[in-house]
């Protein structure tokens, strides 16, 4: 199980913002969850931060042991965490619902799929919510910025995802909350 791993791997024992990395994860997959998700996507949720991210560099693998990760969650999950891990923020975020996107991982700047910037916009939102919800300082920090970043990739989000955007973030047409 995914879970155990996360375990053995130290996932319940790093802190990120609400308890672990792995409360977090768990929250990300099943807040996906109830947005609908496809599987691959959901356990995607669970593995997000495999390999770092941009905004939490922490890993629990190194990128040479993908296969690895691969082999437990499947391939399309796999590449999920691996799009989301290596995206370069700073680069991709502005530009992600049609533009170019960078991994930050090898410096590559190439189009996404439409799938995959989909899931990324997804993912994103479920973790991103996911923190401003258990961090309340956070979301005082961070909030006005994140919801300008979810509005621009609204046309990516599921009509659910948006749903809790505006549900926790509040009605961002207004820029109220």
């Amino acid at each position: 199980m995914i879970v155990d791993y996360i375990r053995m791997l130290g996932g319940d024992r790093i802190e990120h913002p609400g308890g672990t990395l792995l409360a977090h994860l768990s929250r990300v997959e099943a807040l996906l969850d109830t947005w609908g998700a496809r599987p691959e996507l959901r356990t995607a949720g669970l593995c997000h931060a495999f390999y770092g991210t941009d905004g939490f560099a922490t890993a629990l693998l190194p990128l040479d042991r993908r296969a690895e990760l691969a082999g437990r969650i499947g391939v399309d999950a796999e590449r999920i965490v691996y799009f989301y891990g290596s995206c370069d923020r700073t680069a991709s975020h502005g530009t992600l619902v049609d533009g170019p996107f960078r991994d930050r991982f090898t410096g590559r700047t190439y189009r996404p799929t439409e799938a995959e910037r989909r899931d990324f916009a997804e993912l994103t939102a479920a973790n991103e919510l996911d923190i401003v919800r258990v961090a309340p300082e956070l979301r005082a920090q961070w909030g006005a910025e994140l919801r300008a970043l979810l509005a621009g990739f609204r046309p990516l989000l599921s009509v659910a995802a948006w749903a809790e955007c505006e549900r926790v973030l509040g009605d961002t047409r207004a820029g109220t909350r």
